[in-house]
């Protein structure tokens, strides 16, 4: 069940599952309490596990070095900056990300991912590998990019660009991560 907060309610998600219903789940953990809320969290944007069931965003401050592992995307809202945090409301870090492998598929919507990569779709049916945006980016840490390599993005791929649908959509499936 989707929890929404009345200053919440017309607050369009910016992840959507399109094939998750045997694909992928939401798996409910917490948000690593050293969490600073000094960057927005989207939903869509990629989430790293740490010890036990604790996890933070890609590459974003707080936990240990496991926090550049991909793990999955975002199912929550953790946006102080935006004025929405699904999180602090509750109490107690209860936070979900959704895990899968390629069979699952998810529209994602910016700014959930760097929309100042070269998003091009692929037409010789050949798999895109998505990446996931680090350090000093310029669109932040944790969204998923078509970059390959470079300072500011990891080398660990998270998923597969499927589509295109614009400058403000694209279609994914995800990456099995353990």
């Amino acid at each position: 069940m989707l929890r929404v907060t009345l200053d919440n309610v017309a607050q369009k998600r910016t992840i959507r599952p399109l094939y998750a219903n045997h694909q992928a789940t939401p798996y409910g953990c917490f948000l690593d309490p050293a969490w600073d809320r000094s960057r927005d969290i989207y939903p869509g944007m990629v989430m790293a596990k740490l010890d036990g069931e604790k996890c933070t965003l890609f590459g974003g401050t707080g936990g240990t070095a496991a926090n550049h592992t991909v793990w999955g995307l975002s199912a929550l809202f953790v946006a102080p900056l935006l004025g929405i945090d699904e999180v602090r409301n509750i109490g107690n870090n209860l936070f979900a990300v959704w895990i899968g492998d390629n069979q699952s598929v998810f529209e994602i919507l910016a700014p959930a991912f760097d929309t100042s990569a070269a998003w091009t779709n692929p037409v010789d049916g050949s798999k895109v590998p998505l990446r996931v945006t680090i350090g000093a980016h310029a669109q932040g840490v944790g969204k998923l990019t078509t970059t390959a390599s470079g300072a500011t993005v990891s080398t660990a791929v998270a998923g597969h660009l499927i589509q295109v649908v614009g400058s403000t959509k694209i279609i994914v499936s995800l990456e099995k991560h353990a």
